[in-house]
């Protein structure tokens, strides 16, 4: 009789990482690649002093500067007094313990948000746990990579140990099966997920995405996927490797060269779901019957097809429920049953590390051409690194974005956290590309609409809120 027992994805990735397993206690799990930017390594690195401890594994750490980074010219002084002094510590800590550093003076030419540089450089690979402190972590998790966000203690314990206490999570099974329509996109996929089961649906487990439709995407569609895995309360989101995966990876400068690159995808080609493992919950999702998604609310779950109208409160049973959409209405200064199609917009941002890839420009690019943005609203367009903008200007994307009136700036997170001057004014709106429209998080007072590139670009030629799909040849 056999003993074997089919895993998940995700079982796999574990199960090869766990170093100890106390006795009802959280797994001790070995972490393959740390990635760290300016804002929450400092303190971390000062723990380290205090305690006399050095990094671990140098080797394995990577940094990036992309929160607190300017997009506008870097010759120029850094205005934001403490995002200087979050770059200058991160420099003075990485040449202090050996760390390879991608910023303003030291390896300028691959700087970039730190969950698009990983990708592009090769770093990010199949099988690997992968931490940052930053949520969107979960990123990584389209390349079958179990990566996740962390606080900032448990960077401070990773540099220190190149281990972390985790508790197991349970395992999702997020199903996406059909055939996307003209205008929908990867963004709206995640979007039409969130809207449909909730900001917490995902609280105690990993995603696993599956299906058709999640097997046709390209690798950067599937980063936007799994980008917002965090979202829908998830603590990573999955996608099994490929050959997709695969020919993405292939030949990037820190990804396995010759010989040790048959033997990685050999081993690569493992990891995917055994046929009949078990996941603990499995959600699905029709892609056939989607339109463009948009946010009218106060967190990603509060989306909408594009044609649809704002819900009514009243219509709630839940009190809960009822209050937040209440307080979020208030908040945009929307009313229910409200359609937002029409809405007037003051800003759009086309970034962030959900959509600031290459292939998001593209299609951004693809409608603005020979075309002039709304007079009156302010388009910024941020890519995601500067392999990304160097790329994109070898295309003539830049001087698209120009023509039509908008900005064209350095990689960096810009608006997306509202750093460095790229921030929403008090009751502007803005449609945004990025992952969040918490209350304030492009700025105090701005009120954010998420969309996919395409809805965003449409939305900067017309000025108002706009079904992409009108726009398309």
């Amino acid at each position: 009789m056999s003993d074997f027992k089919p895993k998940t994805l995700f079982e796999k990735i574990w199960d090869a990482h766990v170093v100890a397993q106390p006795p009802g206690g959280p797994t001790v799990l070995y972490i393959d690649l740390h990635l760290i930017h300016e804002v929450t390594s400092p303190q971390a690195f000062e723990g380290l002093r205090r305690r006399g401890l050095k990094v671990r594994r140098p080797d394995r750490t990577f940094a990036t500067m992309d929160h607190g980074i300017p997009t506008h010219d870097r010759s120029l002084p850094i205005v934001d007094e403490l995002a200087a002094k979050q770059i200058a510590a991160l420099e003075r800590n990485c040449a202090e313990n050996g760390i390879t550093l991608f910023g303003i003076r030291q390896g300028a030419d691959k700087q970039g948000i730190v969950h698009v540089i990983g990708p592009e450089l090769g770093l990010t690979q199949p099988g690997k746990t992968i931490v940052c402190g930053d949520s969107h972590t979960a990123t990584h998790g389209a390349f079958g990579a179990l990566g996740f966000g962390i606080g900032t203690s448990e960077v401070e314990m990773v540099l220190a140990t190149q281990c972390l206490l985790q508790r197991k999570p349970k395992t999702m099974n997020v199903r996406v099966e059909g055939k996307l329509q003209k205008g929908v996109t990867a963004k709206d996929i995640i979007l039409a997920i969130i809207a449909k089961y909730g900001v917490g649906v995902g609280t105690g487990y990993v995603f696993e995405y599956t299906g058709d439709v999640i097997r046709r995407l390209s690798m950067e569609e599937r980063m936007t996927i799994c980008n917002m895995s965090i979202e829908g309360g998830s603590r990573a989101g999955l996608i099994a490797p490929d050959d997709t995966t695969f020919e993405f990876l292939y030949g990037r400068e820190f990804a396995p060269k010759g010989a040790e690159w048959d033997r990685a995808v050999e081993a690569w080609r493992k990891l995917p779901s055994d046929p009949d493992a078990p996941y603990d919950a499995t959600i699905e999702l029709d892609a056939s019957t989607l339109e463009p998604m948009i946010t009218y609310g106060t967190n990603p779950g509060m989306g909408m097809p594009i044609t649809g109208r704002v819900p009514d409160p009243d219509k709630l049973g839940d009190t809960s429920q009822r209050a937040a959409l209440q307080k979020a209405l208030a908040y945009m200064n929307l009313q229910p049953n409200q359609p937002l199609l029409g809405h007037p917009i003051d800003v759009v941002f086309i970034g962030s590390c959900t959509n600031s890839r290459i292939s998001d420009l593209r299609e951004a690019a693809r409608l603005l051409k020979g075309r002039r943005v709304k007079e009156g609203v302010r388009v910024i367009v941020v890519p995601g690194s500067t392999q990304v903008k160097r790329q994109a200007e070898r295309e003539g994307l830049h001087e698209i974005f120009i023509n039509a009136g908008a900005e064209w700036r350095e990689a960096g997170c810009s608006m997306c956290i509202a750093m460095n001057g790229d921030e929403l004014q008090p009751g502007q709106y803005c449609v945004s590309t990025s992952n969040r429209n918490f209350e304030g998080r492009q700025g105090k007072g701005g009120r954010t609409f998420l969309a996919s590139p395409l809805t965003a670009a449409a939305c900067a030629l017309t000025g108002v809120i706009t079904d992409v799909r009108t726009l398309l040849n």
